[in-house]
């Protein structure tokens, strides 16, 4: 594979193969894998929460039917 430096900027490339852009800097990449983990973390959290609320109201729906059936 042969690189082209992109103009003014030393933290890319051009693949002149494909023509596509990389970008070389090791302390970007490794920037955006740590907020792309953060992001995840947060996400799966966020689908727990959910999930305990779909639980929570379920619960409250089956005391209020009982309730209202006189059990």
């Amino acid at each position: 594979m042969s690189y082209v430096k992109v103009k003014d900027r030393n933290d890319l490339v051009r693949d002149s193969r494909t023509g596509c852009i990389i970008n070389t800097s090791k302390s970007q990449y490794d920037e955006y894998i740590s907020n792309r983990d953060v992001r995840e973390k947060e996400t799966q959290s966020m689908k727990q929460d959910l999930d305990d609320l779909k639980n929570e109201m379920n619960e409250i729906k089956q005391l209020l039917r009982n309730l209202a059936n006189g059990n």
